[in-house]
């Protein structure tokens, strides 16, 4: 067993974002146990989690007996992640009951998102409830208003964009040292570098480091960019990419996250269209939404040619839970716009649950992808992450392994008053911005720390922690 665990977390549901959470978590010092009733799934456990130091425990999160197995007395955080709505709910009011403070639940359901459900924990000292379609949804919309880049995420009440881009040839940044660029950037920096993914000379593997000055950026690295809001323009040009949100979306799956997502595209003026299986479903999303539907299955290359796939200047979004169905639709995508136009086909977005498969839709040039256990792990993190009242925002990233922490500073804390170079940092953390009174700055070493600022970092694993202490 570890020494000193941080915190004591049970995650209830072994599926693909109970999994990701548990190693996320475990491989940050966390003392975690998972919890999964099917039998087949704890079995598989056993290899996929091989060499992580987490208690698998075969029960239901709903069993007093299995909970006490997982010593929830103890325990500062239980996250209910499993398919069913109503056994998470219950799993959390169990551990509520027995003294756990913090609990976060998956609910699908609207009608169990109601009021009077949320009333059951009205008392909890913190509680979060956490929607899959919604965060993808969601996930997706922030793609789409920077094309081109592979994840975004927003922090800072906006204010900071926090954006992660392969860097195309032709990209002005490309051949320039991060020293140069420093000084080209010089009084008012509008973006920092804050962690570079490249791949290992002479090997498969991808390797992710903080960098410094004397680093020069390459073609097909994977940066990680911390810029202020308003400077977007400048910086998507610097790292070649396009600006323009779309003007047509095809759906592929007609399913509550494309019917979310259709919703927040049609009120930004987009034309949508979907492609669905299920024909009563497929009437369902005509009437509520008032779009083109095509009935019909999304590797169906006669039926894409007949939703204009290959003239489709916009997006095509593949969000089905079946990998290879989005995968092949996407990659369908794109070829047809090389055939019939001569040029590279629309945007593609895949969902894909196996993250096995990142590497493969690179390399055919599926231009971003989205996770649902990112999505909703970004969710969890927050909780987990110190005390709420210091860390305010958290981004994990599908590629690479660096994390973007947000952070308030607490008056008196050690941080308070000290500039950034008298911190002591480890080389794997990077401090890039900090808000004060609610304008961005892009930090540097001589940048001092106050009160009530709200800081930026990027941390490479094992970071986050220690980091946190400084903000307390």
């Amino acid at each position: 067993m570890r020494d000193d665990p941080l915190v004591k977390i049970i995650v209830v549901g072994a599926g693909e974002v109970g999994t990701y959470v548990a190693d996320r978590l475990s491989s940050q010092n966390h003392d975690v146990a998972l919890i999964e009733l099917n039998g087949e799934r704890y079995r598989q456990l056993e290899q996929e989690m091989e060499g992580l130091d987490v208690l698998k425990i075969h029960g239901s999160g709903t069993d007093p007996d299995v909970l006490h197995q997982a010593r929830v007395e103890e325990a500062d955080l239980l996250v209910a992640v499993t398919h069913g709505d109503e056994i998470n709910i219950l799993c959390a009011l169990l551990a509520r009951n027995v003294g756990v403070k913090k609990t976060v639940v998956r609910v699908e359901s609207r009608a169990l998102r109601r009021a009077q459900s949320t009333a059951l924990f009205a008392d909890a000292k913190e509680h979060l409830v956490i929607d899959p379609d919604e965060e993808v949804a969601q996930a997706v919309l922030s793609l789409l208003a920077y094309p081109g880049a592979l994840e975004v995420n927003e922090m800072a009440g906006g204010e900071v964009v926090v954006l992660s881009a392969r860097l195309p040839g032709h990209a002005p940044l490309v051949g320039e040292s991060l020293r140069n660029l420093g000084q080209r950037l010089e009084p008012d920096w509008d973006f920092i570098v804050g962690s570079i993914t490249r791949r290992n000379p002479g090997g498969e593997e991808e390797l992710t480091i903080i960098p410094r000055g004397d680093w020069t950026l390459r073609e097909a690295d994977l940066l990680t960019v911390i810029c202020k809001k308003r400077a977007l323009e400048s910086v998507t040009e610097d790292l070649g990419l396009a600006r323009d949100m779309p003007e047509n979306a095809l759906l592929l799956g007609g399913g509550r996250t494309a019917e979310m997502l259709a919703k927040s595209l049609i009120e930004r003026g987009l034309n949508v269209a979907i492609i669905e299986k299920r024909e009563k479903r497929a009437a369902e999303l005509v009437e509520r939404l008032g779009v083109l539907v095509y009935p019909g299955d999304i590797t169906d290359a006669s039926l894409l040619d007949d939703a204009g796939v290959a003239k489709q200047r916009g997006v095509v979004v593949a969000l089905t839970g079946h990998d290879d169905a989005n995968v092949l639709a996407c990659l369908y995508a794109k070829e047809a716009g090389r055939r019939v136009r001569g040029e590279d086909g629309p945007e593609t977005i895949a969902v894909v649950h196996r993250l096995q498969l990142l590497d493969l839709l690179e390399a055919h040039q599926v231009d971003a992808t989205i996770s649902p256990r990112t999505a909703m792990a970004n969710s969890v993190l927050r909780f987990v992450r110190g005390k709420a009242e210091t860390v305010a925002e958290v981004a994990t990233s599908l590629h690479g392994d660096a994390e973007v922490l947000e952070f308030a500073v607490a008056p008196g804390c050690a941080c308070d008053g000290r500039a950034i170079s008298e911190l002591g940092l480890h080389e794997d953390v990077l401090i890039g911005a900090i808000i004060r009174d609610g304008k961005p700055q892009i930090a540097r070493g001589r940048s001092t720390l106050r009160a009530r600022d709200h800081v930026v970092a990027v941390v490479r694993p094992g970071q986050a922690e220690r980091l946190s202490e400084l903000f307390v």
